[in-house]
């Protein structure tokens, strides 16, 4: 169960786009942003036919300041859920602070129990001296680098309209003990339906890296509403034994409105 789960967090991972393609314009600061705070958006994870486990993203006003500037809360939560509580329980929290301007992260904090392995972290992000710091050492970096959930938020803004089908790009994250990157594909354009109806997708094909949990063959898509919203709605990944889906159940407080399309 743990190695679906973790399946499952590349899946909710990969709701980021990219950050290096060249016709994706990367802005400095972002005046009109495509979420308002108290959008709340939540997913459930499948395992096969069964239900393993659901996921919920946040985003909120912090009380708190970083360096005197006004910042949004982002919190997400993952758990395993019906009988897979009995084999592998999980309760991880994820939660960043990023600056309302430019989306970029100041600190971002893990807090992950997966059965009896517990993992914390406390990550932040000095932008004046291109250092992250975590509990794991101290890295170097340059140029724009994100957690997950400040990427999701920050790559939701970008203008990928200019986007060819087949061309590949890369995006850069923080994660345990390293910048990763993650290169991705776009595919091209879908109807795709989910629990809150059938929407008009852009589908991107992220790379797998073959091992313990995937497949030497195994492919990962997804699905990402093209509207002003650009909200995942589903995701699909082989692994192993089976294969894992992540599925859009509920979306609340949305800036826009999130409009399904007939057949």
């Amino acid at each position: 169960m743990r190695k679906a789960f973790y399946a499952f967090l590349i899946l909710l991972g990969c709701v980021l786009l990219a950050f290096k393609v060249q016709q994706v314009t990367m802005p400095d600061r972002i005046a009109d942003t495509a979420f308002k705070s108290g959008e709340l958006l939540n997913y459930r994870l499948k395992y096969g036919l069964f239900t393993a486990a659901e996921a919920h993203l946040k985003i909120e006003d912090s009380e708190v300041n970083f360096d005197g500037k006004p910042v949004y809360h982002i919190i997400a939560d993952g758990a395993t859920a019906g009988s897979f509580e009995v084999f592998y329980k999980v309760r991880n929290r994820y939660e960043s602070y990023i600056d309302k301007t430019t989306l970029l992260p100041y600190l971002y904090t893990e807090n992950r129990h997966e059965g009896s392995w517990h993992h914390t972290d406390k990550v932040t992000f000095n932008r004046a001296d291109d250092k992250i710091t975590a509990n794991s050492g101290t890295y170097p970096f340059s140029g724009k680098v994100f957690d997950f959930p400040s990427a999701y938020y920050f790559a939701r803004n970008l203008d990928v309209s200019k986007l060819k089908i087949g061309e590949t790009f890369d995006m850069r994250y923080f994660l345990d003990n390293g910048i990763q990157t993650l290169s991705i594909t776009f595919i091209g354009r879908e109807k795709i339906k989910c629990a809150l109806g059938t929407f008009n997708c852009l589908k991107f094909n992220p790379t797998i890296i073959p091992g313990h949990i995937f497949r030497k063959n195994s492919k990962l898509y997804l699905w990402i509403t093209d509207d002003n919203n650009r909200i995942p709605v589903k995701a699909h990944v082989e692994v192993v034994i089976g294969s894992v889906t992540m599925e859009l159940t509920d979306a609340k407080g949305l800036k826009f409105p999130l409009n399904a399309v007939t057949k």
